[in-house]
């Protein structure tokens, strides 16, 4: 349910952008917080209460991504991330689209590909950066430079990407090459 009412959420952030003024920040950075609660607290519940399913698994990431672009599109259509940065945001969603590519031919060769404990502080770290974007001018207002820790932090989360992007390939191109060969004669 969670998951669902992630995917749901994300229409709603990309409203949010079309209110004025300060509003927008603040509602979409309220909107985009509680969504990043539901992706944690739906991983833990899931464990704990041992309701993994498949479609869980497989709707779970699909949640993130369409949230975490959502909200970078639309931080570069309204020039929060101005074209010096945007390069940062096409790391973070180019290794996004990639690293789901991988996991898809994987499973279908039987391989699974665990989330490193590194990915799990990038996407963090993603998710803090993003929420001192959205908050934007209002966030200005309270704790001078909001964006510029944005951009940084923005940054730093395409660099961890990159790392943990090349990890993922990595691992993952052992089983490619091993499917391309075929069994030995």
């Amino acid at each position: 349910m969670l998951t669902y009412a992630r995917i749901l959420m994300v229409p709603a952030l990309v409203a949010g952008f079309y209110l004025e003024g300060q509003a927008a920040n603040w509602t979409t950075l309220g909107i985009f917080a509680l969504a990043a609660i539901t992706d944690y607290f739906d991983g833990y519940f899931a464990r704990a209460w041992e309701q993994t399913s498949s479609l869980g698994r497989m709707l779970d990431p699909i949640a993130d991504k369409l949230l975490v672009s959502a909200a970078l599109f639309m931080l570069i259509a309204n020039d929060t991330i101005s074209w010096g940065s945007v390069l940062a945001a096409i790391i973070i969603l180019s290794r996004e689209i990639l690293v789901s590519g991988l996991r898809e031919f994987l499973a279908e060769v039987r391989v699974s590909v665990p989330v490193s404990q590194l990915a799990k502080w990038k996407t963090a770290l993603q998710m803090v950066a993003i929420g001192f974007l959205l908050a934007g001018d209002a966030g200005e207002a309270i704790l001078p430079g909001t964006q510029e820790i944005g951009i940084w932090l923005l940054w730093i989360a395409a660099g961890l990407t990159l790392y943990t992007g090349y990890d993922y390939f990595r691992s993952g191109l052992r089983h490619v090459i091993e499917e391309d060969e075929g069994p030995a004669d």
